[in-house]
């Protein structure tokens, strides 16, 4: 028997064990896809875990996307630009580093969302590792601005600045968390992202808002007409979609993303293409079970 797993935040859900699993048994292939909770202290034990001969690799998600970069033993190019790690291949013990969240979030605006992000511009909520990739995915897609606002303003103005030289015509700027920055680089965003947790089931304790309980962006800075992009998957409908909706704005939510990304760390670890309609059903029907326990 082979392994995989999902290595996070104890206190965080996830749902790619459920999809991932669908996906490995539909194949009839001898795979058990885990959860592996993992504090950050734990990170480097975990990393050496994934080396036994047993193990295929891992999808890594909050908050270890970039802390579990300097363990890996290579990196693919698109992590060197993006500097966050979400997918790792074990070959004969040696750690391959991938981000298919790029691709993930580029094929679930294009295709859920129905949005072209060339020559548009975008502000997104957060600077870290699923930041980074949203913003690298932007600038490949030829975005014409790309606002990041974040409430560790710090850490903003590094992501801005790590992805300066591959901007290209993209113009990338920075701005703390407060309510004139929202204000000013809403009123002409075609598109919003959430890349924080804030949302999401688990957020309200580890992750607060900056000016609601449960959303990153004031609603009333949401313009009519706009796409909202809430990488958050559950709730399957969150704060700030119902938000977005009430602003006259289309909202996308985060379960997309995570199963077109998780499709292509499928093929890195099995070399079979990934049965989508088998994750999205599987993924759905746990979501509506979480919904319907809770309500």
């Amino acid at each position: 028997m082979k392994y995989l797993g999902v290595i996070g935040d104890p206190g965080k859900k996830s749902l790619s064990p459920v999809f991932q699993q669908a996906a490995l048994d539909h194949l009839r292939l001898e795979i058990v896809y885990e959860a592996w909770p993992t504090p950050p202290e734990g990170l480097g034990l975990r990393v050496k875990g994934l080396r036994a001969p047993a193990v295929l690799g891992a999808n890594v998600t909050i908050p270890h996307k970039e802390a579990i970069l300097p363990m890996m033993d290579e990196l693919d190019d698109l992590v060197r630009r993006v500097g966050a790690v979400n997918t790792v291949v074990n070959r004969d013990g040696r750690l391959y580093a991938y981000n298919t969240d790029v691709a993930g979030f580029l094929r679930a605006l294009r295709e859920a969302g129905q949005f072209d992000p060339a020559g548009r511009r975008a502000v997104i909520a957060g600077a870290g590792g699923a930041a980074r990739a949203v913003v690298a995915a932007l600038v490949q897609a030829g975005a014409a601005r790309v606002t990041v606002i974040n409430r560790t303003f710090s850490r903003a103005t590094k992501l801005v600045e790590d992805m300066r030289p591959l901007a290209g015509h993209t113009d990338l700027q920075a701005l703390p968390d407060a309510y004139i920055s929202w204000v000013s680089a809403a009123v002409g965003a075609d598109l919003l992202v959430n890349c924080t947790s804030v949302g999401s089931d688990s957020s309200a304790a580890t992750e607060p808002a900056s000016e609601e309980v449960d959303s990153p962006v004031p609603a009333d800075v949401i313009r009519s007409g706009a796409v909202v992009y809430d990488l958050v998957y559950w709730p399957a409908e969150t704060p700030l979609m119902a938000a977005a909706r009430q602003r006259g704005a289309r909202a996308l939510g985060g379960l997309p993303m995570l199963i077109y990304q998780g499709a292509e760390s499928f093929q890195l670890w099995t070399g079979r293409e990934a049965p989508v309609e088998v994750m999205f059903e599987a993924a759905r029907k746990a979501l509506a079970a979480e919904e319907g326990g809770a309500a």
